[in-house]
């Protein structure tokens, strides 16, 4: 009930959009993160400088916390699982170690019947002939604890420069789907009930999430389908709080479940200014075990991460762009393909803001 601390592991930006949330609801907010002043700290009551992993201070956190949840997916589990026993956290860590781990998240999918691309296990260089036989090209190799760690095949050629992730451990060779759009549903639960926000379109650039499109311009049963889809994955993980799903649709209408993140994602920052609920409000409802509503959008959005050295560029911006709504996130250091804040713009015309964004040097 409010009143009550909310303690966050991770300090970084959805961090600090889940604390303006949980101090709108009436809550105290306590963080633990390595860096001093990092974002989710300036906003927060207290901070415990130490690393995500340390036992002695998720300890700490857990003891100054009502609850405790995470705004990083890259905790620790055996850590998170050393004090699970004396922390209330209602993700719990199964979810936790489903994402992390790509052949158990596809393990969970397989299970729950829903599609995913067509893949191989790869422990040796010697499968991978027999895997590429099956599957094709083009397709990816994919290191199974770091997804972030991939090679695209596209021919033989490209084999020998993917070598070198098989010596991070066993990886996944998976097909690449030929892609129409890229989809993002979240996911928002309390153990009990569930509810989906608005399918988006995303747009990457050098892996990078860039724009997202709320909502996303596809067929109404392509929408009622990944929410379906979406629904179906939250109530088989008993959900508490917010589930990012990427998927990607093919010209000929078929869903691919590609991946889960389990926090709220960059994808759903529109939500703070188009929908009767924002994502992070959602996570904090959920965790907290308060009912959910039914989703509203308000207005059609674009959302533009604001990355890197194209902060300057966005600064300069403000001036112009009377119906552009900015957000910073406060990082002390500019690294390139870093997310150092997010640009939302409601509209009615999408396509005409994509332009917009592109006339930019964002």
């Amino acid at each position: 009930m409010p009143g009550g601390t909310i303690g966050i592991v991770g300090g970084g930006q959805l961090g600090k959009m889940m604390t303006i949330s949980a101090k709108n609801m009436g809550f105290h907010v306590g963080v633990l993160d390595p860096v001093n002043d990092c974002p989710t700290a300036q906003l927060a009551d207290w901070h415990i400088v130490a690393d995500c992993d340390d036992v002695l201070a998720l300890e700490a956190l857990a003891k100054r916390s009502d609850i405790v949840t995470y705004e990083t997916s890259k905790i620790g589990v055996e850590s998170l699982n050393a004090v699970i026993d004396s922390a209330n956290v209602p993700q719990g860590t199964d979810l936790l170690a489903i994402t992390q781990d790509r052949l158990m998240e596809i393990s969970f999918l397989e299970t729950n019947n829903v599609v995913i691309p067509p893949y191989e296990t790869i422990i040796s260089p010697t499968d991978i002939q027999e895997a590429i036989d099956s599957i094709g090209f083009p397709c990816v190799l994919k290191v199974t604890r770091d997804s972030e760690q991939q090679n695209i095949l596209n021919s033989m050629s490209d084999l020998a420069p993917s070598m070198g992730l098989l010596r991070e451990g066993t990886c996944v060779l998976e097909a690449l789907i030929p892609v129409k759009k890229q989809l993002s549903v979240l996911v928002a639960g309390n153990g009990q009930e569930y509810t989906t926000f608005p399918v988006t379109e995303t747009i990457y650039r050098d892996g990078i999430l860039f724009e997202t499109i709320a909502s996303a311009d596809i067929a109404e049963e392509v929408s009622d389908e990944v929410k379906r889809i979406g629904i179906q994955i939250g109530e088989a993980l008993a959900l508490h709080g917010v589930l990012a799903i990427d998927m990607v649709l093919t010209e000929s209408g078929s869903i691919y479940t590609i991946k889960l993140t389990p926090r709220p994602h960059s994808v759903g920052n529109y939500t703070i200014d188009v929908c009767n609920m924002s994502q992070f409000d959602a996570h904090i409802r959920g965790v907290c075990g308060w009912p959910l509503g039914e989703v509203q959008l308000f207005s059609k959005a674009v959302t533009v991460n604001i990355l890197g050295t194209a902060l300057s560029t966005s600064f300069r911006l403000i001036p112009e762009k009377k119906d552009w709504n900015f957000y910073y996130y406060g990082k002390k250091r500019t690294v390139n393909h870093r997310k150092m804040g997010h640009i939302t713009i409601p509209t009615t015309t999408p396509e005409r803001v994509l332009s917009e964004i592109d006339g930019t040097n964002l």
